[in-house]
């Protein structure tokens, strides 16, 4: 049962934490998904057991980090909005060890503890567009492209649909979410603006690219 083998068990984890805390959350993410969605997913055979990963994941609802948490068979942490990091919830989530990311202001420093845990062959995800809406993935930030260039790690695209109720659908309780996970891919190293715009763009193709085909296939259904 996934409850006992969430896998990641070698995957380090940022160091105000600890793994046993990560893997309660982890399981958090797995009741919330459980009561809230019914979910799918696809292409977990993707994800590397072990190594660097950088899981670039499309945003259409605030529950989209925690139940991917869960889901996933790695120890994640997740690049979440600062605004977030506030009273309880702001210590469930350093506790289980996401970092609080300023979309606002240059803020270096959760991207570089991000780094590190890459570099020391742990997995991190990041929602490129910034911020929830539809999940087009019309436009990104640089943060993954930065995080990808600088460390070497594998690029994992997750496209997911559902956790954000299109209009017109009138099932509101537990609708129906679909994750398909893409195929691992490198970028070109560098540390340079060139080697992260070009990093960046390539995510956000691969990214798009994917969310596309997830669609294509429910509208196909």
């Amino acid at each position: 049962m996934r409850w006992h083998h969430l896998g990641g068990a070698s995957d380090p984890v940022p160091p105000n934490t600890k793994a046993h805390a990560v893997d309660r959350g982890r399981r958090i993410g797995i009741v919330l998904a459980l009561l809230v969605y019914r979910m799918r997913l696809q292409g977990v055979a993707r994800i590397p057991p072990t190594g660097p990963v950088i899981f670039a994941v499309n945003h259409s609802n605030t529950l989209d980090g925690p139940i991917l948490f869960g889901a996933l068979p790695r120890r994640v942490s997740f690049l979440v909005k600062a605004e977030m990091f506030h009273g309880l919830l702001g210590w469930l989530l350093k506790a289980v060890g996401q970092y609080g990311l300023n979309r606002d202001v240059p803020d270096r420093a959760p991207l570089m503890s991000a780094l590190a845990q890459l570099k020391a062959g742990g997995s991190i995800g990041i929602f490129p567009e910034g911020s929830r809406g539809d999940g087009g993935v019309e436009s990104v930030f640089n943060g993954a492209g930065w995080l990808a260039a600088r460390s070497g790690a594998s690029v994992v695209p997750i496209a997911m649909r559902g956790t954000r109720r299109p209009t017109g659908t009138s099932r509101r309780f537990r609708p129906r979410v679909e994750v398909l996970i893409g195929e691992a891919f490198a970028v070109l190293p560098g540390a340079g603006r060139t080697a992260v715009n070009a990093a960046t763009a390539e995510i956000r193709e691969k990214l798009k690219s994917l969310v596309e085909e997830l669609d294509q296939a429910e509208t196909s259904q």
